[in-house]
C-alpha cells in the first residue's frame, strides 16, 4: 500500500533487549545530502601547469576531502580557467596537504598567480530499495553494530522471522518469558526456515550463542532504554524520508543487548513471571531479583539537560531508585531552563523558563512514576561544592551518571569516581553523532585516560587583521561585543564601586594591562559617555568608520597589495585576503541594522531611553547623516601584529605606561565627582536566546561588515548565533539513543558483568554507522609480588609519623624520597632540614605546611608519595591515604 502511495515505509520492532528495524523508501529515492557534514574547504597555495596537475593547499589545516569527490575553484588568480568548470573537478592522489585533478589538462592554463579556494561539491545519491516481502527473502548485506557480532545480523533476522510465525500459530500470543519450551520451538522453526533457504543464506547454526533462544525467552518484555535506542533511530529515519537529508538505513538493522540480561540459569519461568506491576515488561526479561536490586540502588546524576531529561525519564520507566528500601536519585544541575531548551528537552515546557532544570525534571519524572525517589540540587559538581558532594556521599552511591556538555566538568567527576571506585556511565552528542563510555571500578580504564586533542583556535593576528573565513569573522565579533558592551561597561562599574581602591590598584601595577584597562574605563566615561539617543547613534556611526573603514584603510597603507615580506615572497599570500575598507551609506539595510542595534545597546549600557522613532529606518538614517564624520588620514610607523605566535596586540612601543596612568586617573578622578556616588553602567552580557535584545544583531551585523572587508561569505542571523553563541548541534533522537545505549548498560553494571559485556559505542544516524566495542582494560603496574592500577588506593591506618610512613614502604623493598600534599613538599631526601620532621606526626605537616583543612568529619588525607626501588628507578605508585583519625 505504501509503495502504491508513493510513500516510504519504516517498520520497527523491540522485543526485550533484541530490535529490529526496516526501511522502505520505493523503488527511486533520492539522498540530498549523505552525511549532513559541511563541505570541506582548502585554501590553494599553488596549481601546477601539467597534465595532471597537482594542487598545493596551506599548511594552516589538512585537506579532509577524499579521492573520487569533486570540487569547485574560486578566486584563483592567474589561473581563471579553474574558476569557470561549474562541475567541478574530480581529485585523486590526496594527501595531507595537496591532491590531483583527474581528467584535466592545464598545460595550457594561464599560470597560476595566487589566491583561490577548493570547495567540496556535496553530490546527490540515488537509492534502490526492495519490498519487504523481497527484502525479507533477499535481505542482502545488514548494518553492523557491534565489532564482536559480525554475523549477528544474519541470525536475528532468520529468528525475528521464527518468532513472527510463532506467534501467528499461537493466535497472537508471544511465547512465556523464560519458558524453554516456547524457545525451542521457535528454535525448531528457525531450522526448518534455514533448511529451505537458499544455499548462499543457509547459516551453520541457527542459535549460535542461544541468540534465538534469548530472543524467545525475552520477546513478551519490553524495556524502556531499548525503546528511547530505537525510537530515536526510528524517528531520524522518518526525518530523512520527508527531507532526502541524510544516508537512510539500507534496509535492515539488527540490534541486541544479551550482555545485559542476568546468567540465563536464572531466568527461570518463575523468575521472569508477571507479578502484577508496572514493571512485569522488565522483569519479562531481567526478572524479580534484579529489578528488586535496580528499585533500591542509588544513582547521581550530573546534569539536567537533555541527556539528564532524557536519562531520568529512563530511570523513571525502569524503576531505578524507586523502592522503599533507601533507593534514591541525586540530579543537580547550576543551570534554569531556556526557551531553546524547549525543543529537545521534553520534560520542560513554557511554564518552566527560567526555573532550575534539575527541580522541573525531577518533578516531570515523578509524573512518570511517583514512587521515584528523587533529590534535585542546584550545585554544579566541583572542588568547590566538595561540602556538599562530600566523602559519604560519594561512598554511598551505587553508580554516577554523567549529562555534562563540558570536558572539565567530565574530568572531575572522573577523578571522583575513580577516587571512591563508583562506575560512571559517560556520554555525549554532537547533531546526529554520540558516543558512550563505560568506566567500571577495577575493570576499565577510566574518562581521563585518554583525550581529545585541543581545539584549534586561530592565531590573535588572524582575527585582528587577517580573517580569511567567517568563523573568524564571528569570533572577532563576539568579541567586540563583549569588549564594547560588557567588559568595558564592567571595568568602568569596578571604577565607579571603589575608586581610591581601583586607582591605587592600578599605580602600583603600572604596567600595560592596567593602562589598558583604564583605557576601558576611560572610552566608557570620558570619551563616549552618551546622555542621548542622538548620542548613541552618533557613537555608533563613528564606530563602524573607524572598524571597518578607517582600520582597514590603515593596514592596506601599512601593507599595500604589492607588499612583500622580507624574504621577498608576496605579504599578501594565501590565506591572507587583501581587505576593502567599507563606505558607510544608509541605503544599505545591513549598515543601518547595525547601527541601530548599535545605537540600542549603547543606549542601555548608559541608562539612555530608546525614542519612539528608534525603530523607524527613515528617521534613524536621518539621525545618522547628522553626524559628522572626521576624514581618514593614513599614518606612518603604525605597528600592526603579524606574527601568528603573537598572543597580545602589538604595544605602544616607547610610551610611559605610568605616566599615562597617571593621567587617564586624574581625567577619571574629575568626572567621577559628577557623578552620584551609586551611578553604575549597564554590563550587557552575551543572551543568544532573546530576539529582542538586539546581540545577536550587532554580532552578525559586526560579522559580515567584517566578512565584506575581506570577501569572504557572509552568513544570515541564525547561522551566526551557532557559532558565535557556541551552540552543540543536539537533536532529540540522538539524544535518545545515546540514553538508552547507557542506561542497556545499568543492567550490566548492576549485574557485575565482566569487562567483555561492556560496550563503547560511537553512532552516526547520519550515515548511519554503529561501531560498539569493547572497552579497554586499566593499565596495571607491577613491582615484586604487588599488582596495582589507577583505581587502587593504598590506604595506611594510623596517625603515623614520617619516619613510620617511610618504614612501611621500606618494608615493601621500596624507598620513598619525596611526599607532598597538594603543591607542598612534606618531606624530601634533598633537604637536610625535613630530616628534623621524620618524628613529626604526617597529619601535622600536612595541615601546618600544606595549610590543608581537613574537615571535622574527614578521616583520613591523601598525599603523593614518590618512590624508587634498590637500583634506583622510579616506581609509579597509587595514591596514599592515611586514616589518622
Amino acid at each position: 500500500a505504501c509503495r502504491d502511495a508513493g510513500a516510504a515505509f519504516i517498520r520497527g520492532d523491540v522485543r526485550g533487549i533484541f530490535g529490529s528495524l526496516f526501511c522502505d523508501f520505493g523503488a527511486e529515492f533520492d539522498v540530498l545530502d549523505v552525511d549532513g557534514e559541511e563541505p570541506h574547504s582548502c585554501i590553494i597555495a599553488s596549481v601546477s601547469n601539467e597534465t595532471t596537475p597537482m594542487v598545493t593547499c596551506v599548511d594552516d589545516d589538512r585537506v579532509e576531502l577524499q579521492d573520487g569527490q569533486r570540487v569547485t575553484f574560486t578566486e584563483t588568480r592567474g589561473m581563471t580557467e579553474l574558476n569557470a568548470c561549474v562541475g567541478g573537478y574530480v581529485i585523486k592522489d590526496v594527501k595531507a596537504h595537496s591532491f590531483k585533478l583527474q581528467g584535466v589538462d592545464t598545460t595550457d592554463f594561464s599560470p597560476y598567480t595566487g589566491g583561490g579556494i577548493a570547495t567540496q561539491i556535496k553530490e546527490q545519491k540515488k537509492l534502490a530499495f526492495k519490498t519487504l516481502a523481497h527484502a525479507t527473502a533477499e535481505p542482502g548485506e545488514f548494518l553492523l553494530s557491534d565489532f564482536a557480532k559480525f554475523d549477528r545480523g544474519p541470525v536475528l533476522h532468520l529468528g525475528f522471522t521464527a518468532l513472527e510465525r510463532f506467534v501467528k500459530s499461537k493466535g497472537g500470543s508471544f511465547p512465556t518469558p523464560g519458558c524453554p519450551d516456547d524457545a525451542a520451538a521457535i528454535v525448531a522453526i528457525a531450522n526448518e526456515i534455514n533448511a529451505s533457504a537458499p544455499a548462499d543464506q543457509k547459516l551453520e547454526d541457527v542459535d549460535p550463542n542461544a541468540v534465538v533462544t534469548t530472543l524467545a525467552k525475552t520477546a513478551k518484555g519490553y524495556v524502556s532504554p531499548m525503546a528511547a535506542m530505537f525510537g530515536g533511530v526510528i524517528g531520524q529515519e522518518v526525518i530523512k524520508a520527508i527531507t532526502g537529508k541524510f544516508h537512510p538505513l539500507h534496509q535492515f538493522f539488527y540490534f541486541d543487548s544479551m550482555e545485559s540480561l542476568p546468567n540465563p540459569e536464572v531466568l527461570t519461568v518463575e523468575e521472569c513471571a508477571p507479578e502484577g506491576s508496572r514493571y512485569d515488561a522488565q522483569i519479562a526479561c531481567f526478572g524479580k531479583t534484579l529489578q528488586r536490586a535496580i528499585e533500591n540502588k542509588k544513582a547521581f546524576l550530573v546534569g539536567a539537560g537533555a541527556l539528564g531529561c532524557e536519562f531520568i525519564k529512563n530511570f523513571a520507566l525502569m524503576g531505578l531508585a524507586c523502592g522503599e528500601d533507601g533507593g534514591e536519585v541525586t540530579v543537580t544541575d547550576d543551570d534554569v531552563i531556556e526557551k531553546s531548551n524547549l525543543s529537545r528537552q521534553f520534560l520542560f515546557r513554557d511554564w518552566n523558563i527560567g526555573q532550575a532544570k534539575s527541580l522541573c525534571a525531577t518533578n516531570a519524572a515523578r509524573a512518570i512514576n511517583q514512587n521515584l525517589n528523587a533529590r534535585s540540587l542546584e550545585n554544579r559538581v566541583s572542588p568547590d561544592t566538595e561540602d556538599v558532594f562530600d566523602d559519604s556521599f560519594w561512598k554511598s552511591l551505587d553508580v554516577v551518571v554523567n549529562a555534562l556538555d563540558n570536558v572539565k566538568a567530565r574530568l572531575y567527576v572522573d577523578s571522583r569516581c575513580v577516587y571512591f571506585a563508583k562506575p560512571l556511565l559517560e556520554s555525549g552528542t554532537l547533531g546526529t553523532k554520540c558516543n558512550t563510555q563505560m568506566v567500571v571500578p577495577n575493570v576499565t580504564e577510566n574518562y581521563g585516560a585518554s583525550r581529545d586533542p585541543p581545539e584549534k583556535s586561530a592565531p590573535m593576528c588572524t582575527l585582528h587583521s587577517f580573517p580569511h573565513n567567517i568563523d573568524h569573522c564571528l569570533t572577532w565579533a563576539r568579541s567586540e561585543f563583549e569588549g564594547l558592551f560588557e567588559k568595558s561597561p564592567g571595568e568602568a562599574n569596578a571604577f565607579l564601586a571603589k575608586p581610591q581602591e581601583y586607582a591605587d590598584a592600578a599605580r602600583r601595577a603600572g604596567d600595560a594591562s592596567a593602562r589598558e584597562n583604564l583605557e576601558k574605563v576611560s572610552e566608557c566615561l570620558l570619551d563616549s559617555r552618551c546622555e542621548t539617543y542622538e548620542q548613541c547613534v552618533s557613537w555608533a556611526r563613528i564606530r563602524f568608520q573607524e572598524a571597518f573603514h578607517d582600520k582597514i584603510a590603515q593596514l592596506t597603507y601599512t601593507f599595500p597589495e604589492d607588499a612583500v615580506t622580507s624574504t621577498g615572497s608576496a605579504f599578501w599570500s594565501a590565506p591572507k585576503r587583501f581587505p576593502t575598507a567599507l563606505t558607510f551609506a544608509t541605503s544599505d539595510a545591513s549598515h543601518l541594522a547595525l547601527m541601530r542595534a548599535m545605537a540600542n545597546l549603547k543606549a542601555e549600557v548608559h541608562g539612555v531611553a530608546r525614542p519612539e522613532w528608534s525603530g523607524d529606518d527613515a528617521a534613524l538614517a536621518a539621525a545618522i547623516e547628522n553626524v559628522h564624520v572626521h576624514k581618514f588620514e593614513p599614518k606612518s610607523g603604525v605597528r600592526i601584529e603579524t606574527d601568528p605566535k603573537a598572543t597580545e596586540t602589538a604595544s605602544l612601543g616607547g610610551m610611559d605606561d605610568d605616566a599615562i596612568i597617571d593621567a587617564l586617573l586624574q581625567k577619571l578622578e574629575t568626572v567621577r565627582e559628577k557623578f552620584s556616588p551609586d551611578y553604575r553602567l549597564t554590563a550587557v552580557e552575551f543572551e543568544k536566546d532573546d530576539d529582542s535584545n538586539f546581540h545577536m544583531d550587532a554580532i552578525c551585523g559586526f560579522s559580515n561588515m567584517r566578512a565584506r572587508n575581506y570577501q569572504v561569505q557572509e552568513v544570515d542571523k541564525l547561522k551566526a548565533k551557532l557559532i558565535a553563541g557556541r551552540i552543540i548541534p543536539a537533536i532529540a533522537t540522538t539524544t535518545a539513543m545515546a540514553t538508552g545505549l547507557v542506561c542497556l548498560e545499568l543492567y550490566k553494571i548492576f549485574n557485575d558483568a565482566p569487562i567483555e559485556a561492556y560496550r563503547n559505542t560511537f553512532a552516526n544516524l547520519a550515515l548511519p554507522l554503529f561501531a560498539m566495542a569493547e572497552p579497554i582494560a586499566p593499565k596495571t603496574f607491577k613491582f615484586n609480588d604487588m599488582r596495582w592500577t589507577l583505581w587502587d588506593r593504598w590506604v595506611l591506618k594510623g596517625d603515623l609519623t614520617v619516619k613510620e610512613l617511610l618504614g612501611w614502604f621500606e618494608a615493601k623493598g621500596l624507598t620513598a624520597y619525596s611526599v607532598s600534599c597538594g603543591q607542598s613538599l612534606i618531606y624530601n631526601t634533598i633537604f637536610p632540614k625535613h630530616k628534623e620532621r621524620m618524628d613529626k606526626k604526617v597529619s601535622d605537616l600536612v595541615q601546618t605546611v600544606a595549610k590543608l583543612d581537613i574537615p571535622e568529619g574527614r578521616k583520613h588525607f591523601d598525599i603523593v608519595v614518590a618512590c624508587e626501588d634498590n637500583e634506583g628507578e622510579d616506581v609509579d605508585v597509587p595514591l596514599v591515604s592515611i586514616e589518622f583519625r
